[in-house]
């Protein structure tokens, strides 16, 4: 028997508050990350602050929001009502204490959990809240959620609330905010909130018209006609149509942006199709009703249920419940509202009427001209093989009919894509078969941007990646919360990472939108003595490991994944795996990205290759 520890009563801990927080910081604020994704840690802890500012707003007190992001230092100063002093402590460090448990003062918050500002305060190297309400002020001072000083004093500042916290570097190591992501989360909340003014660092963001400014501000290309914006009492909509694959839809639940969607995208995208074929009197399908969509939807809702702690997917049924009683839901309150207010609209605007559809028949018949051919291509794939050839599945899907999931395997679920058999067997035997999948490519793909969709539809191998996603229907039905790129390190390589991102871009853009597509980082070198390996992976770490390392060095250049051994590989796909996010903001246009990277070789690509190449050579070239 191994262990000669005793299980006695003084074994069994009980760990509250702050304490559990930090013990388990996933099951409040997801994941925790570096600040190199939007979705990363640092920004949930801005959100969550933020959340109470705007609340405040919603309630009627103040009309301004300041934000300050200086380095590594947060602060947030609202002007609403400011926290009862007898509940300061309680409201920042104390797990389920809040003010929005009821409906009385917050009717239709984000943060209804007692949780958000305590998470804050707890993976907080420095945390300050500061209530100010009539004259008098109230401070409490916190290291990692432990309090260090508080007090009450005279005050000449407005009444409200400032916020002041740094992330602990402790928890996330190394982090930095990227300004982008803080400027879109500051953009959002002006639109949602009209008449809310809120300052980044010294500049106003102010919406006069909402969702519309939201749509028209990151249009890429110019709509088909002029977005469609419709407003009622806890809804708000806007909608039109381009020339682009797929569909863009922003979606928010009381200022949340849900970019995962949730009840009530799928009532919106449900209620679009429904009602242009009820318009036009034909049996038009959803996805060419759809086909090109651009546009947005908010609903208030009071105790909205969000899917996971990071609250970016909508779980709610119903537009209230209380007491056992329940309100519409939000299927058929936003179903209703849609079928109606557009139906009024498209009856005043007859100029738009036959644009609509034009669009909607040209989906038509592009979709029936390559549904033979993809159908044809499924069922060969089908009869040469029973399981798709191509991919090395997880247990997590190989199971999944016997396992339930949870929201920490849905947030781990991976499918790499990589080329060649010795990267994908280098892979195949690192990988954990739990959640982690692996889809081979045979060479370089089809270059998409080159090719029309009929090609797409004629190509195996692509229709074996879309079929391995399970995004064949619907992007809901997406099978990996990460699609990861995983390519050799030379100029093949690269090149194959494009067009696998040319695919995505042109077919699948949402897919990059909601932050699911990621190209691996794996080392280009390894440097080690006799005592120590070091994996760099740029020419700058290579240079610090030797120094450190000092005398004895050995120096491998890895330029293929093959050449890196399974066991070494396999740190390099754990937790602590380094991926950079695929970022596509709305406002970029893919046409323009897809012919820059991929179009002729232009004189102004040719320039930009000079100035970013690095040369085989210089990496090579160590300074000792």
């Amino acid at each position: 028997m191994e262990g000669n520890e005793q299980y006695t009563g003084s074994s069994i801990r009980t760990i509250e508050g702050v304490e559990h927080i930090r013990l388990r910081p996933g099951m409040y604020i997801g994941r925790l990350g570096n600040g190199n994704n939007p979705g990363d840690g640092i920004y949930v802890l801005l959100k969550e602050i933020i959340d109470n500012a705007v609340d405040e707003f919603s309630m009627g007190y103040g009309k301004q929001v300041i934000v300050n992001v200086d380095e590594k230092k947060v602060t947030v100063r609202d002007f609403g009502r400011g926290i009862p002093f007898d509940a300061v402590i309680r409201a920042t460090s104390i797990l389920n204490t809040g003010g929005k448990f009821d409906t009385k003062n917050y009717k239709k918050s984000v943060g209804l959990n007692g949780v958000g500002t305590k998470a804050v305060n707890a993976l907080s190297e420095r945390f300050v809240v500061t209530s100010h309400r009539d004259g008098r002020c109230f401070r409490a001072v916190y290291e990692r959620g432990q309090l260090l000083e508080s007090g009450e004093s005279d005050t000449r500042e407005k009444n409200g609330t400032l916020v002041e916290f740094t992330p602990d570097d402790k928890m996330f190591q190394g982090y930095s905010f990227n300004m982008d992501f803080v400027e879109t989360m500051v953009k959002n909340y002006s639109y949602l909130k009209k008449g809310l003014t809120l300052n980044l660092n010294g500049v106003a963001y102010k919406s006069e018209n909402g969702l519309l400014d939201l749509v028209n501000e990151n249009l890429s290309e110019a709509p088909l006609y002029p977005p469609i914006h419709l407003e009622g009492e806890d809804i708000e909509i806007v909608l039109s149509h381009g020339n682009a694959y797929g569909e863009n839809i922003s979606s928010f639940v009381n200022g949340q942006n849900t970019r995962d969607g949730g009840t009530h995208l799928a009532a919106y995208r449900e209620a679009i199709a429904k009602t242009l074929k009820e318009f036009y009197k034909k049996n038009y399908t959803p996805d060419d009703c759809r086909q090109g969509i651009v546009g947005a939807i908010s609903i208030q809702i009071q105790e909205p249920n969000f899917e996971g702690q990071t609250k970016t997917k909508l779980g709610s049924t119903y537009m209230w419940e209380k007491n056992g009683e329940a309100g519409p839901t939000i299927r058929s309150f936003v179903n209703d509202f849609v079928s109606r207010n557009l139906d009024n609209y498209l009856h005043m605007h007859t100029d738009i009427i036959p644009v609509i559809e034009e669009k909607i028949k040209s989906s038509q018949q592009e979709r029936e001209e390559i549904s033979g051919i993809q159908k044809k291509t499924r069922e060969r794939n089908k009869r040469t093989n029973v399981y798709n050839p191509k991919l090395r599945d997880c247990r997590y899907h190989l199971n999944d009919k016997r396992t339930e999931k949870t929201e920490d395997d849905i947030e781990r679920s991976s499918i790499f894509i990589t080329e060649g058999d010795s990267a994908s067997g280098t892979i195949t035997k690192a990988r954990n078969a739990n959640y982690q999948a692996v889809f081979s490519l045979r060479g370089k793909p089809l270059n998409c941007y080159k090719e029309g969709r009929k090609k797409f539809a004629e190509n195996e191998e692509l229709n074996l990646l879309v079929s391995a996603l399970g995004v064949e229907e619907d992007l809901e039905n997406l099978r990996y919360n990460n699609i990861i790129v995983a390519t050799d390190a030379d100029d093949d390589g690269m090149h194959i990472r494009m067009l696998v991102l040319t695919f995505f871009m042109k077919y699948y853009p949402d897919l990059i939108r909601r932050g699911h597509v990621h190209i691996l980082q794996t080392p280009l070198f390894r440097v080690r003595n006799k005592k120590e390996n070091r994996y760099c992976y740029s020419a700058e770490e290579k240079e610090k490991a030797i120094k450190q390392l000092d005398k004895g060095v050995e120096i491998t250049r890895f330029k293929g994944l093959g050449e890196i051994s399974s066991e070494e590989f396999r740190d390099f796909i754990g937790e602590s795996m380094r991926l950079d996010l695929v970022k596509l903001a709305d406002e970029e246009s893919i046409a323009d990205i897809m012919a820059f990277y991929m179009g002729d070789n232009t004189l102004e690509r040719q320039n930009f290759i000079r100035e970013n190449l690095r040369s085989e050579q210089e990496l090579e070239d160590v300074d000792i």
